[in-house]
């Protein structure tokens, strides 16, 4: 970016990553859900769901973090702020987000709410969000009975399939904070009544400490317990780590301004336990709005919870405006608290959101598309958490707490106990996922990197550091099972964040290196672990890839035997390759890592063979064209001949070796013309572009991939078949041809079936609320359209393929990605009648003004489709959408191409 493009977020980011300022303190980084999770749950059996209800969350301090409802805290989660809302007829205070627990929804747990991230930056100087708040009851018992009578088949019953804002009666409740300095934060809410009459409302803006004190604990982070009380009509909160901040609430519209409540953030022991307990309890403002309970609030204004408490009606088709502050003591005098400039910042910061982001989305002219990548950066940062997990004190109890269960120490991740987790992280989903997954966070990265690409190396960084990598070189997959496996994509994401960084010679080569010894340990746990029998054929168990295939991968296999993955054995030629292309880059600097180049180029070759040759032909089968699992048995091989991603992951291990950077290698250089001269059993696997025949290399660059060309079109045939995978909306995980054609196998008498299922799962696997036997999934589609594109640039106009297969139409590789990149992108544009296939058949997000414009970024989407199913808010790897407008706005995408030729489905 050039100096005369500097903005104002970017200076606030310079400022914040070079520690000058510390715009980045405070953030969005309260979880949408703390409670029903692994970190809370003290129970002997694990069953976090039934340990920490939803029911229990108003009245029952958390241990390890807190949630609420469109709020903020600081980066060690020690003072929060979120809303507290009223319709005066719900049962509860509506203070946190409302879904079903995974043995409640018929497809695994579900957030039954409307809300949308619509704006941020990256320091969080300007944010605002959305949530839709019924008039009427919310449908609590509704949402759960009828998706407890649902089956597997049937689709998941949602909030807008019951009818609750048909008529308009509901409001949309704006949240926006602006910085007028690192530690001033502005809230402004906007209550806006979309109904065609008047409307009550009860308002709560709530500030309170996180409980560090009821615990006993002695690590870090357990502090004295902290006071706030009133002063001059403000809430004045002291903290021993902050000092004082002050929280301004004006007094609202009406004669008599609102009201002040306070209590204690602590269990209510009596309601929940039937023991004593403090008067004044965390459910104190339930207690007094909702059941008019004047005793539950503290009357001499102190605690460590406080709200105002505002009952507000709000005309037909009109809003109200609510004004809050939070700042630090030594900045509060230095404005008027809520005075004419408040509104200034605003405008101010809005501005200059508008101004970091324009040169982002520069190559995106068509508005629709820049507001669907304005969303996905919004999901993005919206969706970074504070994360607090000690393994060691969870499994063995608090000293002021009764002593957990004796099966706690050898149960869930008991073999982590060196995980000490206290930071901000970038979450899946704050709700359905409030809590990291290492294979995740390596996709979000990237779309981070566009935004802040010092948070993005600072995370990846992160999973590699001594308190998260286990000892033997293992990173953590996620809380819920530490140990399981997930895809090896962590040396993808930093390899592509480094090279977004800057151009060559300008990169943080420290980074790179810093990464690459930690991956070195990782990529030998990987070997040392997952190759049993030594033949460089793996089996790497979960994957990720949860239900796809014919058994359940991350248990022992019913049949007995093992398998070998296709997608196993190719994740590790991708690593292998990514590692390579470290490794050369690194030697540019330091000889050193050319040892290391040769290492990974070698095992890379080998793993190639294994691939394509071991045993005849390897996993590959030749007459159908395709890679595959294979089972083996006792004196027999079984391929599993399921077309499913499985066989398209070995389509990601591509790496080009650049000629000139080879030749200024001569250690790696050496060492690879020895192996090319006397290995030429595996040097068939390198491909060279020759104009001669006497092996001139025309684009001066050699081909590492695990299929040949003719093994690499066969497979495109396949992949771009429409009654296949070609999707209207990208790829599929499961070829639509086992719709018509399941996949059954019968061994030793017992059969098992893998049938096309493009919605939601229809089996129990891995609680049903993932499925990969037919929809589309973002971050494999991503890399799919990345690996296309280094084909590409290896083999250029010589090689083109029919795509759709079957139609006549020849594209080249680069153009095959656009294709792609465009279909998956047409998920979230509007179609002809205004329809976001996202959204399905939902009419008012195509008619309605005040929906039309909303976009939600899901986890998976139908396979025929394009309809967002699992978790709504998975704007962690589906924010790469963003970086896919970005490629097919792009001058590199030719202008005549096919893919602006395609018809939006009108559906």
């Amino acid at each position: 970016m050039a100096k005369s493009s500097i903005t104002a977020e970017d200076r606030r980011l310079r400022e914040a990553h070079a520690r000058t300022r510390n715009w980045q303190r405070w953030g969005p980084y309260l979880s949408e859900r703390q409670w029903g999770t692994v970190r809370e749950d003290y129970s002997a059996n694990g069953e976090c769901w039934e340990y920490f209800p939803h029911d229990h969350a108003r009245s029952r301090a958390f241990r390890w973090g807190e949630d609420g409802l469109l709020g903020i805290t600081d980066r060690e989660c020690r003072l929060c702020f979120c809303l507290g809302l009223w319709n005066e007829k719900d049962p509860i205070l509506k203070e946190r987000l409302y879904g079903l627990t995974g043995p409640e929804g018929n497809h695994g747990e579900d957030v039954k709410e409307l809300y949308y991230y619509l704006d941020s930056t990256p320091t969080h100087s300007y944010m605002k969000a959305l949530y839709k708040y019924p008039q009427a009851q919310f449908p609590y018992a509704q949402l759960l009975g009828e998706n407890q009578e649902r089956g597997r088949h049937e689709r998941e019953f949602e909030l807008l399939d019951t009818g609750i804002f048909d008529n308009d009666h509901y409001f949309d409740v704006f949240a926006e904070y602006a910085k007028a300095s690192p530690d001033d934060i502005l809230i402004r809410v906007t209550i806006a009544n979309r109904g065609d009459t008047a409307a009550p409302i009860h308002v709560l803006p709530q500030v309170w400490f996180r409980n560090t004190w009821s615990w006993g604990c002695r690590h870090e982070g357990c502090w004295v317990k902290p006071s706030m009380r009133l002063e001059d009509g403000v809430v004045a909160a002291r903290h021993v780590t902050f000092g004082k901040y002050y929280f301004f609430a004006e007094a609202g519209p009406g004669a008599q301004p609102a009201r002040w409540l306070f209590t204690e953030n602590e269990t209510n022991a009596r309601k929940l336990f039937g023991v004593d307990g403090p008067r004044h309890a965390r459910d104190a403002f339930h207690d007094y709005v909702v059941h008019d309970d004047e005793d539950a609030v503290n009357a001499n204004l102190t605690g460590t919870k406080a709200a105002r408490h505002y009952a507000l009606e709000v005309p037909a088709g009109g809003e109200i405006v609510l004004k809050f502050r939070l700042v630090a003591e030594a900045d509060a005098e230095k404005n008027a608290a809520l005075g004419p400039g408040f509104d200034e910042v605003f405008t101010q910061r809005i501005k200059e959101a508008d101004a970091f982001y324009a040169p982002r989305l520069s190559h995106i002219e068509d508005n629709e598309q820049r507001n669907v990548a304005r969303q996905a950066y919004a999901g993005l940062l919206w969706s970074k958490q504070f994360y607090h997990y000690i393994l060691r004190d969870w499994i063995e109890g608090d000293p002021d707490q009764p002593e957990p269960p004796a099966s706690r120490l050898d149960g869930r991740n008991a073999e982590w106990p060196h995980l000490y987790a206290r930071d901000i992280i970038s979450m899946p989903d704050k709700w359905e996922y409030p809590w990291f997954a290492a294979w995740d966070l390596a996709f979000h990265m990237v779309p981070m990197a566009v935004v802040d690409p010092e948070f993005a190396k600072e995370q990846l960084v992160l999973f590699l550091r001594e308190w998260y990598m286990h000892p033997n070189g293992q990173l953590p997959a996620y809380e819920f099972a530490f140990g399981d496996v997930n895809p090896p994509v962590h040396a993808w994401a930093c390899w592509r964040v480094y090279k977004m960084t800057g151009p060559r010679g300008q990169r943080d080569t420290q980074f790179l290196a810093r990464t690459f010894q930690k991956l070195v340990m990782n990529f030998t746990w990987w070997v040392n672990r997952k190759d049993p029998e030594g033949k460089n054929i793996f089996a790497g168990g979960f994957l990720g890839l949860d239900n796809i295939g014919v058994f359940d991968r991350s248990k022992p296999l019913p049949t007995g035997g093992n398998l070998e993955q296709a997608d196993g054995t190719a994740w590790m030629a991708f690593y292998c390759s990514t590692m390579l292309s470290m490794a050369l880059e690194l030697a540019q600097t330091d000889p050193a890592y050319e040892d290391m180049a040769s290492k990974f180029f070698e095992h890379f070759v080998h793993i190639t063979d294994a691939m394509n040759t071991l045993g005849g032909t390897g996993l590959w089968d030749d007459e159908d064209g395709f890679y595959y699992d294979e089972l083996r048995l006792v004196g027999r091989a079984i391929p599993l001949k399921v077309r499913s991603l499985v066989g398209v992951i070995p389509l990601f291990a591509v790496e080009l070796l650049e000629k000139e950077v080879i030749d200024q290698l001569p250690g790696f250089a050496k060492r690879m013309n020895w192996f090319l001269e006397n290995r030429k059993d595996l040097a068939r696997h390198i491909s060279y572009m020759a104009e001669d025949g006497h092996g001139v290399d025309r684009h001066k660059h050699r081909l590492l991939a695990i299929p040949s060309r003719e093994r690499l079109e066969r497979v495109l045939k396949i992949l771009l078949d429409e009654d296949e995978f070609l999707a209207p909306h990208g790829i599929r995980a499961l070829s639509r041809v086992h719709k018509d054609h399941p996949y059954v196998i019968n061994v030793d008498g017992e059969e098992y079936r893998v049938a096309y299922a493009p919605g939601e799962s229809d089996t129990g696997l891995f609680g049903g609320n993932s499925n990969w036997r037919g929809p589309i999934w973002f971050p494999l589609n991503y890399l799919l359209v990345e690996a296309l594109e280094r084909y590409h640039h290896f083999y250029g106009e010589d090689l083109k393929v029919e795509c759709p297969t079957g139609s006549g139409q020849m594209m080249n590789l680069q153009q095959v990605a656009n294709e792609l990149a465009m279909r998956l992108t047409s998920l979230f544009a509007p179609a002809d009648n205004g329809r976001r296939p996202c959204h399905g058949d939902e009419t008012r997000y195509a008619t309605d003004p005040h929906w039309k414009e909303l976009v939600l970024f899901y986890e998976y989407f139908h396979g025929d489709t394009g309809r967002g199913m699992g978790a709504s808010h998975q704007t962690g790897w589906t924010a790469l959408a963003a970086r896919l407008l970005n490629m097919t706005a792009s001058p590199i995408c030719e202008p005549d191409r096919v893919a602006s030729k395609i018809v939006r489905p009108s559906g």
